[in-house]
């Protein structure tokens, strides 16, 4: 028989019994659909946290820190260190818990410009404004987000501010428009924001700066206005009135610039290079990073329950051939009288198993992509709304190829069973098996 003879007897005898096929191959869509599932979940989350840091546009600037006592969040006593500065981070899983980092000084920021694959180093000024206002109206909290050379944060109107403008320049949280007064985020574009933030002796200093977009996004604060260096350093004037020159650079961070077209590679070398001088760097993926390690543990967690699924599929697929040989044993004495060989019956009864595979996970990946993209499409537009690009279920071409192979594999190994029995019957008893 030939090898094409084979592939098609094989399709064909599959479907001798209709019903007990249906209900193996019912038992393989349970765990392929649920398999495709999990899997695509993990896709979407870890593709849209992707796009957003791509978006960010800063994957060649390190966020460099000075721990002091390790740099571990506690809220135990602890060493009093003149140095130290709160990092504006807390632990999520200790609430109420700070960061304590050594302030960085002028000093620490030219050592840090002479490290390794070091282009060029900016210090973070930290800035509390009291409020904001357009117009004299209504005063709102905010806070002050650096925007780090070369990003580019999602905006729902307008551009982002201009960094390397001298023009005071700002963008506003989507969150901020209704309350400021402007009908839409459209109207917010070049009006005027006044930015209070008070002096050591608590003198109130207000500055202007020029509305140019409206941010929104995944990881966008809900109160952070996105500002540039030159009205960064406004506020930290304003902010600093009458603190001594000596007194003025101390920062919780820095960011480090490597080359925009250093590797990974490079960007290691110039961490290792941090941590060995005493520094911490990372890079916005790092601080996400822990993000994916959670939804990548919560993935394999669900796919271990689809590979019990498949697990239990797979008894159904070594009952359906064994009640398969037992009912055609007078067809392979038959066959082996002819001629066949005890390699070819193996294969013809394999090749049965790695059909009902192929169906089972062709079916579940067609419903879980039919069904997961619906799913997903409508969570965008109700409970996920607010994070635009969010595809939550997506489908990577690669994973369910993958996974219909390996559902293919099992589905081998569980027919190997019957397979070999069959490649082991005898002709001449099995012609007289009635």
């Amino acid at each position: 028989m030939k090898t094409t003879d084979l592939v098609s007897t094989a399709a064909s005898n599959t479907f001798r019994s209709k019903t007990r096929t249906i209900l193996t191959v019912l038992a393989i869509f349970v765990g392929a659909s649920t398999l495709t599932l999990t899997n695509g979940l993990g896709t979407g989350i870890n593709r849209f946290i992707d796009d957003t840091v791509s978006g960010i546009g800063a994957s060649d600037v390190l966020t460099v820190t000075k721990a002091t006592g390790g740099g571990a969040a506690s809220t135990g006593p602890q060493k009093y260190d003149p140095e130290s500065v709160a990092s504006g981070t807390t632990d999520p899983g200790r609430p109420g818990a700070t960061t304590e980092v050594s302030a960085l000084t002028d000093a620490d920021i030219s050592t840090i410009a002479q490290l390794p694959g070091v282009e060029k180093v900016e210090p973070t000024k930290a800035v509390k404004i009291d409020f904001v206002q357009v117009d004299g109206g209504e005063r709102y909290v905010a806070s002050a987000g650096s925007l780090i050379g070369g990003q580019t944060p999602q905006l729902a109107a307008g551009s982002a501010p201009d960094d390397s403008a001298t023009a005071l320049q700002t963008a506003i949280p989507q969150s901020l428009v209704t309350p400021l007064g402007f009908a839409s985020a459209t109207d917010a574009i070049g009006a005027t924001l006044t930015i209070a933030v008070s002096d050591p002796v608590r003198t109130q200093h207000l500055v202007e700066a020029e509305i140019t977009g409206v941010t929104e996004g995944a990881f966008a604060d809900t109160t952070s206005l996105t500002t540039t260096p030159a009205l960064e350093d406004a506020l930290f004037t304003a902010q600093n009135t009458g603190v001594p020159t000596d007194q003025l650079d101390r920062y919780a961070s820095a960011s480090a610039f490597v080359s925009p077209s250093a590797t990974t590679a490079q960007i290691d070398e110039a961490k290792t290079a941090l941590t060995d001088a005493g520094y911490s760097g990372r890079t916005v993926s790092d601080q996400l990073g822990t993000f994916k390690a959670v939804i990548d543990g919560i993935v394999l967690v669900l796919n271990a329950f689809a590979v019990i699924a498949l697990l239990a599929a797979s008894f159904g697929i070594v009952n359906t051939l064994l009640m398969s040989v037992q009912e055609r044993t007078r067809e392979i004495g038959l066959m082996k009288a002819m001629g066949m060989g005890s390699g070819r019956v193996f294969s013809l009864f394999s090749l049965e198993a790695v059909f009902l595979g192929l169906l089972g996970s062709l079916i579940g990946a067609g419903v879980a992509m039919v069904v997961g993209s619906a799913v997903s499409a409508q969570l965008g537009q109700t409970l996920f709304s607010d994070l635009p690009g969010l595809q939550l279920i997506a489908f990577d071409p690669v994973s369910i190829l993958v996974t219909t192979v390996a559902i293919m594999a099992i589905a081998f190994l569980a027919g190997s069973l019957p397979a070999a029995r069959a490649a082991r019957a005898d002709p001449v008893e099995s012609l007289r098996y009635e």
